[in-house]
């Protein structure tokens, strides 16, 4: 029966999925030192139920901005956001490794950075909630975001 599971998870949860999503968030990210580290946080809070509707109706307009504070404002709906980050590790690290094999993403070792890939022949369909989510995250460094957020990095 868990192998019944199990398959019904993998199908839902796949970096051919879940890749564009990737590509999405550090295409709309601006640029800044560690950004990989948020990585972890993109697939939790985009596959989340409540918070996928919230982050995919922010704006960003001249008159209006959503902000992470208006966005994640009961923030007692994240409980579950550090076992989310955890069950998705593994699905993280193959959706990073399916954008850098697709050239949609590249790494800037010197600044443990993701960006958007300057050679990218490549086409993936934009996801607007991790494209929101991007737009939400930046200006904000690394350690700001985890500290709102009440999560580790791992």
């Amino acid at each position: 029966m868990s192998s019944i599971i199990d398959a019904l998870y993998e199908l839902k949860y796949n970096p051919f999925d879940y890749g564009p999503f990737m590509a999405s968030f550090y295409k709309h990210l601006d640029e800044s030192e560690n950004n990989l580290l948020l990585a972890q946080l993109v697939i939790p809070l985009c596959s989340h139920p409540v918070f996928n509707k919230k982050i995919s109706g922010a704006v960003f307009g001249n008159k209006k901005r959503s902000s992470i504070w208006s966005v994640f404002d009961d923030r007692t709906k994240l409980y579950d956001l550090q076992e989310r980050i955890d069950e998705f590790q593994t699905l993280t690290e193959q959706c990073i490794q399916y954008c850098l094999i697709n050239d949609w993403l590249s790494v800037d070792e010197n600044n443990l950075s993701l960006s958007k890939s300057d050679s990218s022949d490549s086409v993936f369909t934009q996801q607007k909630c991790a494209k929101k989510l991007g737009q939400l995250f930046s200006g904000h460094s690394v350690v700001e975001i985890y500290a709102f957020l009440g999560v580790k990095p791992r």
